[in-house]
């Protein structure tokens, strides 16, 4: 079994490190999923066609330093990629795209930050929603939202 862990450009360590204690104690393994909003899955396109390459994701290089970036940042606190945990790029919508992670993994939980304070973070919950929201309205897994730590 797995905890799938969403994971943003500027995740909160507490986030991490209550992910990895609690994945710990429950002898899982974490997943930490990074999401690229601004890519999508070619399943998606308005013209409805489906071809063999469906689901395979369009290529977004510029995400590449990023995700490099976010990949270092989890090393610093979690040590390298392996049995404990491992790190993902998914692209497309965040929400629907950790949802996917969480099915293809047997995910037995989604874990996801707590809504940023501000206005921007305000407008963008706005147009889009929030994630856990959104997941916790799917009812497939439990959603644990790991409140921002002051």
């Amino acid at each position: 079994m797995t905890l799938v862990l969403g994971v943003d450009w500027n995740f909160p360590e507490h986030l991490v490190r209550t992910a990895a204690g609690l994945a710990g104690a429950l002898g899982q393994h974490l997943v930490c999923a990074f999401v690229d909003p601004a890519s999508y899955l070619t399943e998606w396109d308005p013209s409805g066609e489906r071809t063999a390459h469906s689901l395979d994701p369009a290529t977004n290089e510029e995400a590449d330093f990023p995700s490099g970036e976010l990949l270092r940042g989890l090393e610093a606190i979690l040590g390298k990629p392996g049995d404990s945990w491992s790190f993902r790029v998914l692209n497309g919508d965040v929400p629907k795209a950790l949802g996917r992670l969480a099915e293809s993994t047997g995910a037995s939980l989604v874990i996801v930050g707590a809504d940023r304070p501000g206005a921007a973070a305000w407008v963008d919950r706005l147009l889009s929603g929030s994630v856990w929201g959104t997941l916790a309205s799917r009812r497939q897994w439990p959603v644990l939202i790991v409140p921002v730590q002051h």
